[in-house]
């Protein structure tokens, strides 16, 4: 699974320094938009095709990482 991280690049001189898809300008946000405009997997390749399945597990799987992080309650 940690592979799958390897496909997203933080760069500060591309797309603001958003998360994106292998140095695309695709960013992880893009994905994620689709998915709630309630696009399928297969749809959201048909609309990027230069992304892979890969990518968007790896889009997914980089989100949930992002919010799941401990939470200190004083």
């Amino acid at each position: 699974m940690s592979n799958l991280l390897e496909r997203i690049t933080v760069n500060p001189k591309q797309c603001g320094g958003r998360p994106c898809i292998r140095g695309m300008r695709i960013r992880v946000s893009d994905v994620l938009d689709l998915f709630v405009a309630e696009l399928t997997a297969e749809q959201i390749l048909e609309e990027l095709p230069d992304l892979e399945t890969d990518d968007i597990k790896a889009a997914l799987l980089y989100a949930s990482r992002k919010l799941n992080y401990p939470v200190l309650v004083a």
